[in-house]
């Protein structure tokens, strides 16, 4: 169906791809893994003619082609599902998901059958979205719902998914993956990108592992274990992914107290975290993770509760006043709300440190000392490449999660919260991002992980709470920590001890 030969392709002289080949058959899923800068993003956009080649060819649809182009590529039947969203937020998602193919009818556009077919679409998808709203007021996994049914709504010959399932909830996944099920069964050809082992392992026929530019491999999934996927990607064999962290818990670094947020999304949350441990904050996408994690650094409007300090009640928790206070904060959505994706690495990493004698004189900053002070805390995270001046968006993914995490490294935090730390992200990245958890809470400070991945709670927190419809219904000690043992609070089940650990807590 699509045979790639010798793909090469260099962007200011460094090598982005070196002679890759690439093929697919009609009806298989074959995942395209590899850390982030391995090569994958390029090679789908190679595919999709974003820009062309510099060397090799294509052999699609019985045309061999020296470069593809948007229009040759949507004409050939390939679409695409990218990571980073393209939709236009002040249009709805009837608008959206017809963008630039609208029906029309004479010189009018044909909104009737458009909308009848987008719900036909949307059916047979079971995503539940509004078509008359503005995308820009959908949660981030609507906005994933609208850019697949927009890329199924041209019944693809292949189809290209980066990241389909980051933002969606298991249920929500589940759909996608029944939709790729019956894709599968009209002989589409999917190329499906993803972090997550497990899903590759589920829905994948066939797995090609670039590393640096260059094809390791092309393997049967089933051929091969995940252990040696990874080892694949990232050219060493695999110790231990997650650290042994050595939890030493002090005093109390904060305290959360009958927390509920204006919006109902936390209802009378408490929990507390202790200087040198690791806190989860386990449960469902929607759960209310998110909103608490956002609630206690002054994100959140709060209705009600206490959120205390290193023993000082906080009022009117605002961002500026809880980094003050040494709390610091990584959202889930680094594209969105962590980072200014146009700007350079070096003002990123800083901008949360700009009253810092260091850099700073008064209202002028020191741009030299400035240059000189980011270096350390992004060669401590392993940035590649180590090019500070450079805009955060032309780095990949992996990348530009470091960058973010850089800024917390700029002056001593007692407490971190984490959302989704992993999100998106290669094994490799997910290595240093768990490296750097454990420097932080063995240095001593209070380290809270709000995340979706089970092997992240039971590997690296001391105590797990799970939160179900915004509520904590659970908390887990070290002794009792087991996916099954968690899992079982995931749908509000209450152990009687609850309400005594929270009492003993407080």
């Amino acid at each position: 169906m699509l045979d790639v030969t010798g793909l090469t392709k260099t962007f200011r002289g460094a090598v982005a791809l070196d002679s890759v080949d690439f093929s697919l058959v009609p009806g298989e899923v074959h995942a395209l893994l590899g850390e982030n800068g391995a090569g994958k993003s390029t090679l789908i956009n190679l595919l999709v003619g974003t820009f062309p080649p510099d060397g090799g060819a294509f052999d699609i649809g019985g045309r061999r082609l020296q470069r593809m182009t948007p229009s040759l590529s949507r004409e050939l039947g390939i679409s695409a599902v990218f990571q980073e969203f393209s939709l236009v937020p002040d249009l709805t998602v009837l608008d959206n998901i017809f963008l630039g193919r609208e029906k029309t009818r004479g010189l009018m556009i044909d909104g009737r059958t458009m909308r009848a077919e987008a719900e036909r679409l949307l059916a047979d998808l079971a995503f539940d979205l509004p078509l008359d709203v503005a995308v820009g007021r959908l949660s981030r996994a609507q906005k994933q719902m609208v850019e697949i049914a927009k890329a199924l709504r041209t019944n693809p010959k292949i189809l290209i998914l980066d990241e389909p399932t980051a933002s969606l909830t298991d249920g929500e996944a589940d759909k996608l993956f029944r939709a790729i099920a019956a894709l599968k069964s009209r002989g589409v050809a999917i190329v499906y990108v993803s972090h997550r082992m497990a899903e590759i392992r589920t829905l994948s026929d066939r797995v090609t592992v670039l590393r640096g530019g260059r094809l390791i491999g092309t393997v049967r999934t089933g051929d091969v274990s995940d252990t040696g996927l990874i080892e694949m990607m990232v050219g060493r064999p695999v110790a231990q992914l997650f650290p042994v962290i050595n939890h030493n818990p002090g005093a109390v670094a904060f305290e959360v107290r009958g927390l509920t947020t204006a919006k109902g999304s936390v209802v009378d949350a408490s929990f507390h975290g202790r200087k040198g441990e690791v806190v989860g904050l386990a449960g469902l996408v929607g759960c209310g993770r998110s909103e608490l994690c956002r609630a206690i650094f002054g994100l959140e409007p709060v209705a009600a509760g206490t959120i205390a300090v290193a023993g000082e009640t906080v009022a009117h928790p605002t961002p500026s006043g809880m980094l003050a206070a040494s709390v610091c904060y990584f959202p889930a959505d680094r594209g969105a709300e962590g980072l200014a994706l146009s700007r350079p690495a070096r003002e990123n990493v800083t901008m949360s440190a700009l009253s810092l004698g260091a850099i700073a004189a008064g209202p002028f900053l020191k741009l030299g000392a400035e240059r000189r002070a980011v270096r350390k805390p992004l060669a401590d995270l392993g940035l590649r490449p180590m090019a500070p001046e450079r805009r955060v968006s032309a780095f990949s993914g992996g990348n530009q999660q470091k960058v973010m995490l850089a800024r917390g490294l700029m002056r001593d935090f007692d407490v971190y919260l984490f959302d989704e730390p992993t999100v998106g992200i290669d094994v490799g990245a997910k290595a240093d991002v768990y490296a750097l958890i454990k420097a932080l809470t063995e240095a001593g400070a209070c380290v809270v992980v709000s995340t979706s991945e089970l092997p992240e709670l039971i590997n690296l927190a001391a105590r797990i709470y799970v939160m179900h419809e915004g509520a904590i219904v659970a908390e887990i000690d070290e002794a009792e920590k087991s996916e099954a043992g968690i899992l079982q609070h995931y749908f509000g089940g209450r152990e009687d001890t609850f309400d005594e650990k929270a009492r003993a807590a407080r």
